[in-house]
């Protein structure tokens, strides 16, 4: 009889023969570039192998980290792109150098709305960040995620609230806290 180990072992080695193909398309359609999907292919069948005792579902798990995983990609070629060539779509005109205080904000800014979506649950994270920062309709969401588009439009009001809500609350700490 096998153990439970040796079961999740074979039952993962058949996830990736199954999955491994349509996962690649799908996150190449997120990041552009057969290269990169490959990349992030790789690293979430890994993390999802080192994980594979405690998931109950793997291929809920596996495509989730792969998102994530695209996502933060997707984040970081957007930061590395601002950062040469600067950020064109703000109208205000800039001083040549944001004083230290500036961007400690922003920085602490961005930091807030990340720890705020990253408690939403994974597929309204997901859902939440494809329309919002992928700009996708919610028919496009729907599609890339298998659901329906009124349960797209149920994750982006969740999202939202949940957000605002947890930005809410943190900010009126960080107010009592300095003030």
């Amino acid at each position: 009889m096998p153990t439970t180990s040796e079961t999740r072992t074979e039952i993962f080695t058949k996830l990736f023969a199954e999955s491994r193909q349509a996962l690649h398309r799908y996150i190449r359609r997120f990041v552009g570039s057969s290269e990169t999907a490959q990349e992030i292919v790789q690293e979430a069948f890994l993390r999802t192998y080192r994980q594979r005792e405690s998931v109950t579902t793997l291929r809920a798990f596996l495509f989730s980290t792969a998102r994530n995983l695209a996502a933060n990609e997707y984040r970081h070629r957007r930061t590395v792109e601002r950062g040469a060539l600067g950020d064109f779509g703000d109208s205000r005109v800039k001083t040549e150098h944001e004083s230290p205080e500036t961007e400690l904000l922003r920085d602490e800014r961005n930091r807030l709305i990340q720890e705020a979506i990253d408690r939403l649950p994974p597929q309204c994270r997901a859902a939440f960040a494809l329309r919002v920062f992928h700009e996708c309709s919610y028919k496009e969401v729907a599609d890339r995620l298998g659901i329906s588009a009124k349960t797209v439009e149920k994750h982006i009001a969740r999202g939202l609230h949940d957000t605002h809500s947890y930005l809410k609350r943190r900010y009126n700490v960080t107010r009592q806290d300095h003030g």
